[in-house]
């Protein structure tokens, strides 16, 4: 059994950083929201899936002027477009939905939260079907050459893996992107004015930053990296629906809760985990489990994770426990 597993450690691996990264980059949305608000955001999974719609359709759109762009421009046209676009969607929201409710007992600006991720699933249903027929929508096949990784002359114990170029691309932009929340938080103005208001946010008022402005920057932030990674989600697997940000969106927020939530370099840990433990759940549960149990309950072994974390170290990898102020 160990051997068997060993066997397909290599494409478990590869399969898991890309779906890891794309967590990550996704978790970084409820963490940052958190951070400053304590609000739990569920409509960023939403987000996210309108940035894989609105991507996929300018793909399909550049792609139909029948210009030769080069696949990596039209990728980084898309990405930018895609992410301001989303970026300032999630903008709106904040300024309609949550900024009236900001000192509301906290159940109220979740529902809403709940309240808008099916309005968006809805619109954006509409509109795909409105436009194209059908509300699954594939988009056109990008950076699909098949990669073979030769890991058995490596070692004999180990098969040969295979990944697409995109594998490459997911995992590169996404990196990127994680490095560049980094840096700007940790070490530009905006950053220590956002980390401020994490801290204490009526202090922080008091010192001239601007609160709204700062609460502002992080939902566009947020929303920008979540459609943003929609765009890479529709690239490394093709096939979309407005459904996919729902469970996409809870395993991001399990991954925010594992690094530790409200904590960045914890959310990008957590979704890096958990993408590799999944994968991993995928390729073995069958033979751990002696076929009770296959592929498809990969989903109920991430929500086993949560509960674990929530049971043995509720803040999370590198999340610090916080005492109540008396």
């Amino acid at each position: 059994m160990l051997l068997e597993m060993f066997q397909t450690l290599p494409q478990v691996l590869i399969d898991g950083l890309t779906l890891g990264a794309v967590y990550a980059v996704v978790a970084l949305g409820y963490t940052m929201v958190y951070g400053i608000l304590q609000l739990i955001n569920f409509a960023h999974g939403e987000i996210f899936m309108t940035g894989a719609f609105i991507g996929t359709a300018l793909f399909i759109m550049i792609m139909g002027w029948g210009s030769a762009i080069p696949q990596i421009l039209l990728l980084i046209i898309v990405l930018v477009i895609t992410a301001s676009i989303t970026g300032f969607i999630g903008v709106g929201m904040e300024r309609i939905a949550y900024r009236p409710l900001r000192n509301a007992p906290r159940l109220i600006p979740l529902i809403t939260a709940i309240g808008i991720s099916f309005v968006l699933q809805d619109v954006i249903r509409f509109i795909a079907e409105l436009t194209s027929g059908n509300y699954i929508v594939t988009g056109p096949s990008l950076f699909s050459e098949n990669i073979n990784l030769k890991t058995s002359a490596i070692s004999s114990v180990f098969n040969d893996a295979s990944f697409k170029t995109s594998f490459l691309i997911v995992l590169t932009v996404a990196i990127l992107l994680m490095i560049t929340l980094d840096f700007f938080v940790n070490r530009t103005k905006w950053g220590t004015a956002m980390r401020a208001v994490a801290l204490d946010r009526e202090t922080a008022a008091l010192m001239s930053i601007n609160v709204n402005k700062v609460i502002s920057i992080t939902f566009f932030i947020g929303s920008a990296l979540g459609g943003a990674t929609g765009v890479l989600f529709a690239l490394q697997y093709g096939t979309i629906d407005p459904y996919i940000g729902f469970i996409l969106g809870l395993k991001a927020f399990i991954a925010a809760v594992l690094g530790g939530i409200g904590n960045i370099r914890g959310a990008m840990l957590g979704g890096i985990m958990l993408g590799v433990m999944e994968m991993f759940a995928a390729a073995n549960l069958s033979l751990l489990t002696g076929g009770i149990f296959g592929a498809e309950y990969k989903d109920v072994f991430a929500f086993a994770i949560l509960i674990l974390v929530l049971i043995f170290k509720p803040e999370g990898l590198l999340g610090k426990p916080t005492a109540e102020k008396v």
